[in-house]
């Protein structure tokens, strides 16, 4: 999944984006709101972590913003905030915000609060994803195929997140590129290919069957829903 971190402290945005990023995240940073508003427009994220203090544009701007913008899948946005007051988190919720999350926060609340959301396009209501024999526990970032352990690296584990998250679906390589990598992904070589490669090989030892079909033209296609 593909997470903006929205934060005009940038040590803040920083560390939030690192941790994003040991659990598999896509993450890019903006330190401004017209920035920030910039890059949703392009990129589309799943999930935008949006401070509201921010000189110039604030987050309630950028969160209208967003709202306007006609995605075809709007992104969930969770406020993060030292504003605590019910009038603040009132209007951060009718501005468009999906969460709110008061300053200072422990980051395990923000992992957990991120889950949730990212839940929500999906028929998934629990951390825990199952399609066919292969099992994804996203809360201990754990992943095995009928009880063998997959040693994933973060990118092959946040790339199966995605597959389980939409099991059945053709996954074009743009959309994969779009919603596993962040903004530093060369669109141009063949990262997604060889991941999706060593992905698959991982998953089937043996005489296991494919996991991940190749739709020739389209994309790739996790197979056992």
């Amino acid at each position: 999944m593909r997470v903006l971190v929205v934060d005009d402290e940038v040590e803040l945005a920083e560390a939030v984006a690192r941790g994003l990023r040991r659990e598999g995240y896509a993450v890019d940073v903006a330190n401004d709101g017209a920035d920030a508003l910039e890059k949703a427009v392009v990129n589309g994220y799943d999930l935008i972590c949006l401070d509201i203090t921010m000189p110039g544009m604030d987050g309630r701007e950028v969160c209208r913003g967003i709202r306007q913008h006609p995605f075809e899948v709007q992104p969930r946005i969770l406020m993060l905030t030292a504003r605590d007051g019910i009038d603040d988190r009132v209007g951060g919720l009718d501005d468009g915000a999906d969460d709110y999350l008061v300053k200072p926060f422990a980051f395990p609340e923000l992992l957990a609060r991120a889950r949730s959301l990212l839940r929500r396009d999906t028929a998934v209501t629990s951390s825990v994803l199952v399609v066919g024999d292969i099992e994804l526990d996203a809360t201990r970032h754990q992943a095995t195929r009928g009880g063998r352990r997959l040693e994933l690296t973060a990118k092959e584990f946040a790339l199966l997140r995605f597959f389980m998250s939409r099991p059945g679906e053709v996954l074009s390589q743009e959309t994969l590129l779009e919603h596993v990598w962040d903004e530093h992904a060369d669109p141009f070589t063949n990262t997604v290919r060889v991941t999706v490669g060593t992905l698959r090989r991982k998953l089937q030892v043996g005489d296991e069957s494919p996991a991940i079909e190749t739709v020739i033209g389209r994309g790739y296609r996790l197979l056992g829903a």
